[in-house]
C-alpha cells in the first residue's frame, strides 16, 4: 500500500477545513470520499463521450457504451461473479433490495410464505420485505441478536422453515460494524433449498468480495460507499433466478419488441435496467474499483484493523463512555454514547471542533431498541484515516464531557 500522506492526497476533501479547523472525517459508513481519478473519469465522461448508451450509431455513443458495459465487466470481476449476465446496475443498494423485493416476491411468494431478515438490518433491507410481504400476503421473521450485536445463530436455525421463501441478511451491521458469519448463514438456508440476499454495503469496501465462494443467491451494494460516485449501484443475482424472476420497472431499452398487444423483454442484464441508466456514474464506479485494486483490498483490510483496535482502545479508556456492538468479528465502525450526553449535542460540538461523526439511530431503529437507547454516536474509519485523527476525537471527546461538566 502508498504511504498514507500520499494515499490522502488522492481525495480532494479530505484536505479541506471546516470552521477553521482541518477535517476529521468519520463518516465513512454514511458515504465516503472520492479520489481524483473518479473525479477525473467523470469528468472525462461528460467531456469527452456523453452519448447515450446502447441507442446511437454514432462514435460518442458507441464509446459511452463500451465504457459502460466494460465497468459491468469490472464489477464482475471484482465480486467473481460468473458472468456478466448477473451484474445489474441500480440506483444504489436501496434500489437493488428494492428490485429483489418486487421480482422475486411477485414470481415466488404467496400467503403463508415467510422471509428472514435479521436485528441488525438497515432499515433498507427491512421496509421492501416488510412491503412485500404485505403485498403478498407473507410472515417477516427475524433473527434475534445477543448483547454483543450478534447474531443467535441457534434461533436461526430455528426461524427456517419449509415455509421460508428467502432469507435477507446484511454482510456488516452500518450500526454497529457486526460482521456476520454469511457464509454459515448461506450453508443452513441453502440446505433446505431457500435463496439468500446479501446486503454489502457496509461490507464491499472492508475487504474482498467473492460471491462464487460465498454462494450467495443475490448481493447488493451502492457505489458511493466505496469511494465511486453517488447514484449507482449493484444487483449480483444468480442467473437461474434473474432469468425467472418478471422485471421490476419497464420503459426503454430493457425490452425486445414492443406492439400495442404485446412486449416482449431483452435477455439479462437489460430486463432489470429500464430507461437512461447512470452510466455516468458506472464508469465512475469501475474507475473506484481499479482505485482499490491498485491499493489491494487485503491491505486496506488489515490497515482498517488496525485503526479500529487503536481506536476501540482509546475510547474504551474514556470513563463513562460505552461502546455498542461488541462483536469479535466487525469492520471498523465503533457507536457509543457518552453517559447522560445526549448523541446530537455531542455530535455537534465535535463538528464545530471539525471531526465529523454520524448521530442518531442509523437507519436501523431496531437495533436500537434492542438496546433500549434512542442512537448513538458513530464513527466509522477506513483507510485514509489516521491515529492522529482518532486522537482527535478522543480530545474532542474529552471536551464535550468538560463543556457538558460530566463527572465521568
Amino acid at each position: 500500500m502508498k504511504d498514507i500522506s500520499e494515499i490522502r492526497a488522492d481525495f480532494p476533501l479530505l484536505g479541506r477545513t471546516v470552521y477553521g479547523r482541518r477535517l476529521v472525517y468519520l463518516d465513512n459508513g454514511a458515504t465516503t470520499q472520492k479520489p481524483q481519478c473518479v473525479i477525473d473519469k467523470i469528468n472525462e465522461v461528460y467531456t469527452s463521450y456523453n452519448g447515450n448508451i446502447h441507442r446511437g450509431v454514432h462514435a460518442i455513443s458507441d464509446m459511452a457504451s463500451e465504457a459502460y458495459e466494460n465497468a459491468r465487466e469490472k464489477v464482475r470481476s471484482f465480486i467473481n461473479a460468473r458472468s456478466t449476465r448477473e451484474i445489474i446496475f441500480t440506483s444504489g443498494t436501496t434500489g437493488s433490495i428494492n428490485c429483489v423485493a418486487f421480482s422475486f416476491g411477485e414470481r415466488y411468494l404467496k400467503p403463508g410464505d415467510e422471509v428472514v431478515i435479521s436485528h441488525l438490518e438497515h432499515h433498507a433491507n427491512i421496509v421492501p420485505w416488510q412491503l412485500m410481504c404485505e403485498r403478498k400476503g407473507a410472515r417477516l421473521r427475524v433473527i434475534p441478536v445477543n448483547e454483543n450485536g450478534e447474531i443467535i445463530q441457534e434461533e436461526y436455525l430455528r426461524l427456517l422453515s419449509p415455509r421460508t421463501r428467502l432469507v435477507a441478511v446484511t454482510q456488516a451491521s452500518n450500526a454497529l460494524g457486526t460482521i456476520l458469519p454469511v457464509k454459515l448463514i448461506i450453508e443452513a438456508a441453502h440446505s433446505l433449498n431457500i435463496p439468500v440476499l446479501i446486503d454489502g454495503a457496509q461490507g464491499i469496501q472492508h475487504g474482498v468480495v467473492d460471491v462464487s465462494d460465498m454462494d450467495c443467491d443475490f448481493y447488493v451494494f451502492s457505489g458511493h460507499k466505496i469511494y465511486g460516485p453517488t447514484g449507482i449501484g449493484v444487483l449480483y443475482g444468480k442467473e437461474k433466478w434473474l432469468s425467472e424472476m418478471p422485471p421490476y420497472q419497464s420503459g426503454g431499452d430493457m425490452v425486445e419488441n414492443v406492439t400495442f398487444e404485446r412486449t416482449t423483454f431483452g435477455d439479462l442484464p437489460f430486463k432489470f435496467e429500464a430507461g437512461t441508466t447512470n452510466f455516468v456514474s458506472a464508469i465512475g464506479l469501475a474507475s473506484a474499483l481499479d482505485y482499490i485494486l491498485d491499493l489491494g483490498r487485503e491491505e486496506i483490510s488489515k490497515r482498517e484493523l488496525m485503526l479500529l483496535s487503536y481506536a476501540t482502545e482509546r475510547l474504551s479508556a474514556i470513563k463513562g463512555l460505552r461502546i455498542f456492538g461488541n462483536s469479535a468479528e466487525k469492520i471498523s465502525i465503533i457507536s457509543f454514547l457518552l453517559k447522560d450526553i445526549h448523541q446530537y449535542d455531542a455530535g455537534m460540538v465535535l463538528d464545530k471542533m471539525g471531526v465529523a461523526v454520524r448521530t442518531g439511530t442509523h437507519c436501523a431503529q431496531p437495533v436500537m431498541e434492542r438496546y433500549g437507547i434512542k442512537g448513538t454516536i458513530r464513527a466509522s474509519l477506513c483507510f485514509y484515516n489516521t491515529e492522529e485523527e482518532i486522537d482527535i476525537l478522543i480530545s474532542g471527546i474529552e471536551k464535550v464531557t468538560g463543556m457538558f461538566n460530566q463527572k465521568i
